[in-house]
């Protein structure tokens, strides 16, 4: 009987957000650094002989064809692949949040299968894959926080003198969520900010820069203000995450989520050092 496996799906936060320009194509070109937090999926891989590809929600539901799927689809596709797996998902990190959740759920599917299959492919040819599935997807499976740019393709670790230093995080999801695509295609988002650097960010690190999404996601949601508010309300000062309407503020001392909105999903969060499934791609001996 091979392997079962209960394996995490991090979520991330982005420190700040610049959009820099634009490409003929359409996408967006940004600098970011993406930070792994404690707040997690959990996705159980049962595997399976006849090759179907089966899903279970173990919280709340999904789309019928969700990341989860679709990762291990293409990882059947691409390496011709006969086994199957059953996929239970317990979803705890919100959607339409800007936190990544869905790209998470589809590296450590990813991570998972290549192992549970027995594929060993290595990380490169899993990057491939998980491209074609979310920009953020490489930066999951890579497992390391990360200066971010390009349209999220080009990824440098944050290593030695620009290593984040630990700390704690108030993450705040309001009830309602924001579609990136809203965002975007809004013709008042700034697309034009300077170029920022590595060193420049270690130097600030938890206080650099800004999100240029924010006004535009504060004008579509207004209950991305009401949740900055509520966090300079605590005496933290906050910000958005990526292109949802999750805000988020350092901790610099300790207060009561409890009081927050109903519908609210509030936490106290703490950041990743490296993602727990990291070595996954490459370690045939784990497996």
């Amino acid at each position: 009987m091979q392997a079962l496996y209960d394996v995490p799906a991090p979520a991330k936060l982005n420190l700040f957000l610049h959009v820099t320009g634009r490409r003929s194509d359409g996408y967006h070109l940004m600098q970011s650094v993406f930070m792994l937090i404690d707040w997690c999926d959990t996705l159980h891989f049962e595997p399976r002989n006849d090759g179907r590809i089966t899903r279970e929600d173990l919280g709340p539901s999904l789309p019928d064809i969700d990341l989860t799927v679709r990762a291990a689809q293409a990882l059947q596709q691409t390496t011709a692949c006969g086994l199957g797996v059953h996929i239970g998902v317990q979803k705890n990190v919100p959607a339409q949040a800007g936190m990544g959740g869905g790209s998470s759920d589809a590296a450590s599917t990813l991570l998972a299968l290549n192992r549970l299959w027995k594929l060993y492919l290595p990380l490169a040819a899993l990057e491939a894959i998980g491209l074609k599935l979310g920009a953020d997807v490489p930066f999951f499976l890579r497992g390391r926080n990360a200066w971010v740019e390009g349209i999220g393709e080009i990824i440098t670790p944050l290593e030695k003198a620009h290593q984040l230093p630990k700390a704690r995080f108030a993450v705040v999801k309001p009830e309602a969520g924001l579609e990136t695509k809203s965002i975007f295609s809004s013709p008042d988002l700034k697309r034009n900010s300077d170029s920022a650097t590595i060193s420049g960010f270690a130097a600030a690190q938890y206080n650099f820069g800004c999100n240029d999404l924010q006004s535009i996601a504060q004008a579509l949601c207004p209950e991305v203000t009401q949740a900055l508010q509520w966090l300079e309300s605590h005496g933290l000062q906050g910000r958005m995450t990526g292109s949802g309407s999750a805000v988020f503020a350092q901790m610099s001392h300790a207060i009561d989520l409890q009081c927050a909105p109903g519908g609210w999903q509030v936490r106290a969060c703490e950041n990743l050092m490296i993602h727990p499934l990291a070595g996954w791609a490459s370690d045939k001996n784990l497996g």
